[in-house]
C-alpha cells in the first residue's frame, strides 16, 4: 500500500459475504481505477470464507485494507470503523452485498467534489432506480422511507441506499449509534450541512442471504426514529463561527 495518502476511501461493511467479497473489491478497483484511492473493507466478524475472500483479493488489489472486529457489531458500527479508518477527506460507503454497483461511485464523487459546489455540501446520497428486490421489501421500505421522510423532515427518498459520498470529517461529527447508517441524511442536516441526492442502479444479490427482515427493521426503526427525533429537538445552531 503506497505511504501516500489517499483522494477517496471506500468503506464497504461485511457479514458473512462469503461469494461477493472478492468479487465487489475487484469492482471496486475497477471503477476507480486512475484515482488515488484505498478499500477499507470491514469484516464484522463473520463465520464463513469472507475473511479469506479478502486475504486473497488482496494480493490482487493493492489498495485494499482489510479490517476485522472481534465481536459482530452491527452495519452502522463496521461503516464507523471504517471511517475512523479511512485516510482520505472524501469516504465513500456501499453494502458488502453487491447489490449496490461500483461503476455509480464516480458519479456521487464528482458531484460532491465539484467546483462551485455548496461550502456545506456534506454528502451525496444515493436512489436506487429499478430497485431489485421483492415487492414486499420494496412496500415495506416504501412506507418507512415515507414515515421516516415527513416526521425527519431530510428530504430523502431512499436512506435505506448503501451508496453514499461523504465528507469524512462531517460524518465524524455526527452523533453515533446503533442503526445510525439509516438516518445519515437527517444527522448530517442537524449539523448544519447539506445533502444532496443522485440515481443509483440496483442489481439482485448473487449470494449470501440478507441480514435484516422487514419485520425486524420495522420494530428498529420506531425506536430510532424517536430517538433522532429527540437528537433534532435539542439542537441548536451556530451559524457558524470566527476566530479572531
Amino acid at each position: 500500500m503506497s505511504s501516500l495518502a489517499p483522494a477517496v476511501s471506500v468503506v464497504v461493511p461485511m457479514h458473512n459475504e462469503e461469494g461477493n467479497a472478492g468479487a465487489l473489491v475487484r469492482e471496486i478497483a475497477a471503477a476507480l481505477a486512475g484515482q488515488a484511492f484505498e478499500i477499507v473493507a470491514v469484516n464484522d466478524a463473520s463465520k464463513d470464507g469472507t475473511l479469506a475472500e479478502l486475504q486473497a483479493v488482496k494480493a490482487e488489489v493493492a489498495q485494499l485494507r482489510i479490517v476485522s472486529h472481534r465481536n459482530n457489531a452491527g452495519q452502522s458500527r463496521a461503516v464507523r470503523t471504517g471511517f475512523m479508518m479511512a485516510r482520505a477527506p472524501v469516504v465513500c460507503t456501499l453494502d458488502g452485498d453487491g447489490q449496490n454497483p461500483p461503476a455509480d461511485l464516480p458519479a456521487l464523487i464528482a458531484q460532491l467534489t465539484r467546483d462551485g459546489a455548496p461550502g456545506a455540501l456534506a454528502m451525496v446520497g444515493g436512489e436506487r432506480v429499478g430497485r431489485q428486490d421483492s415487492a414486499w421489501k420494496k412496500f415495506a421500505s416504501r412506507v418507512g422511507n415515507g414515515i421516516r421522510k415527513r416526521l425527519l423532515n431530510d428530504e430523502a427518498k431512499d436512506t435505506g441506499c448503501g451508496i453514499k459520498a461523504m465528507r469524512r470529517e462531517a460524518y465524524l461529527a455526527l452523533p453515533y449509534f446503533d442503526h445510525q447508517h439509516r438516518f445519515l441524511p437527517a444527522l448530517m442536516k442537524r449539523e448544519g450541512y447539506i445533502v444532496e441526492f443522485h440515481p443509483v442502479s440496483h442489481r439482485p444479490r448473487t449470494a449470501g442471504t440478507s441480514k435484516y427482515t422487514n419485520i425486524g427493521r420495522l420494530f428498529a426503526s420506531i425506536s430510532d426514529i424517536m430517538g433522532v427525533m429527540w437528537l433534532n429537538s435539542r439542537s441548536r445552531q451556530t451559524g457558524g463561527w470566527e476566530e479572531s
